[in-house]
């Protein structure tokens, strides 16, 4: 979901600034017509607000370096949003291969380090004492930092996200390669809270508080990535038998809506839909409403191949399917539920919402207790906040 104030966009895709930017924007004003108070109050702080929004723009190319390089793999680009602690593309899905994930991950910091140059000479070529060339010297000087500082090999920082193109290549795996860089960005956060909280506790130096700041903001998104990616993992590797129940019952096609009727509407707890079979072989599916909707006049002559809608014609899943494609299905198709079928094409089971967080409550964290997972059960829906749905999506992708 978008969120913050959307100001344009660039080769279609969304900028957004969040709200915490325009905090950031007047601190970073501030600090930087600090350096230039000889110039006057009007002149400082113009080149000081001048500056912040160049670094700004500066971090919105960098992100529309990897925006661009995503989108020429066909990878589709939510938005680009400046806030608090930079800039972050939303890109949907993950690169096919390593090569194309470190292509992805290497164009922001390249972007950066172009910027650098071409800043770098022009304030050469400009007077010393010229405005403009002290302005493209600082921004030059902070696209060379930005550049470096994000080649950092941790989480979420782009040099994690190279190590996890480098790690994905070793193993073969791109999950191995999201938890090796989580775990450095995890590390290197704590490292960063630690240096940060000891400079400002012990030396006074209240500039240690940002690095603090910055090291839990690591911490807290190579986590993130670390839950999601096992999720993912957890979503390929959950087969479809090992979440199905057996909700339903086999029935004789042969019946009469009568004999049907008379069996199994009385029942307290009527399954959700039937299988009606013939001659051993499962033909279709039959629900209670369809006998309801049917007149009564036929009930004594109608059989459960008059209403049976066939297995061809419905929504299914082979038993070795992944929960994600089993997610992606039901939603796809806004199902309540699906049917699952073994290699022979018989009906062997059924699978909600409900008997997904089941399957999958041993890999979630926090973990989901049984109350919920009931609820989940009783209400065919997922807890709230766990977006399986996207999460599917961007595991098949």
């Amino acid at each position: 979901m978008q969120t913050g104030w959307r100001i344009g966009s660039l080769f279609g895709i969304p900028l957004l600034i969040d709200y915490s930017w325009f905090v950031i924007l007047a601190l970073a004003t501030s600090e930087y017509a600090s350096s230039y108070g000889s110039w006057g109050p009007a002149l400082s702080w113009s080149a000081g607000l001048a500056i912040a929004l160049l670094l700004f723009g500066s971090v919105l190319l960098h992100e529309l370096g990897h925006s661009l390089v995503a989108m020429s793999q066909g990878i589709k680009v939510n938005s680009i949003t400046l806030f608090l602690f930079g800039g972050v593309a939303s890109i949907e899905s993950e690169s096919k291969t390593p090569g194309q994930a470190f292509q992805v991950a290497i164009a922001g910091p390249l972007v950066s380090f172009g910027i650098f140059l071409i800043l770098g000479l022009g304030s050469q070529v400009l007077p010393q004492t010229n405005l403009l060339g002290i302005v493209a010297e600082r921004v030059a000087e902070i696209n060379l930092v930005l550049g470096v500082f994000n080649l950092i090999p941790g989480l979420p920082l782009d040099g994690g996200q190279v190590l996890k193109a480098a790690i994905w290549k070793i193993t073969g795996s791109r999950f191995a390669g999201v938890q090796w860089a989580a775990k450095t960005g995890q590390v290197l956060g704590w490292l960063a809270v630690a240096f940060g909280l000891t400079s400002c506790l012990l030396a006074g130096e209240y500039g240690g508080l940002w690095i603090a700041l910055i090291g839990w903001f690591a911490i807290r998104n190579a986590t993130d990535y670390s839950r999601f990616t096992s999720l993912q993992e957890a979503l390929l590797k959950t087969k479809a038998c090992d979440a199905m129940s057996r909700e339903f019952r086999v029935v004789n096609a042969d019946s009469t809506l009568r004999e049907f009727a008379d069996r199994y509407l009385l029942e307290v707890n009527p399954f959700p839909f039937y299988v009606a079979a013939a001659n051993g072989r499962d033909l279709g599916l039959v629900s209670i409403d369809d006998i309801r909707f049917t007149e009564r006049s036929q009930w004594q002559i109608q059989t459960l191949h008059n209403i049976v809608k066939p297995l061809e014609k419905t929504s299914t899943v082979s038993e070795k399917a992944s929960l994600a494609e089993v997610i992606n299905t039901m939603e796809s198709g806004q199902l309540p539920r699906i049917i699952v079928l073994s290699p022979i094409g018989s009906v062997v089971g059924t699978i909600d919402r409900g008997d997904v967080v089941k399957a999958l409550s041993k890999h979630l964290k926090p973990t989901i207790s049984e109350a919920d997972i009931k609820r989940s059960k009783e209400e065919n829906s997922y807890p709230q906040g766990l977006q399986l749905s996207a999460i599917a999506k961007t595991a098949q992708d």
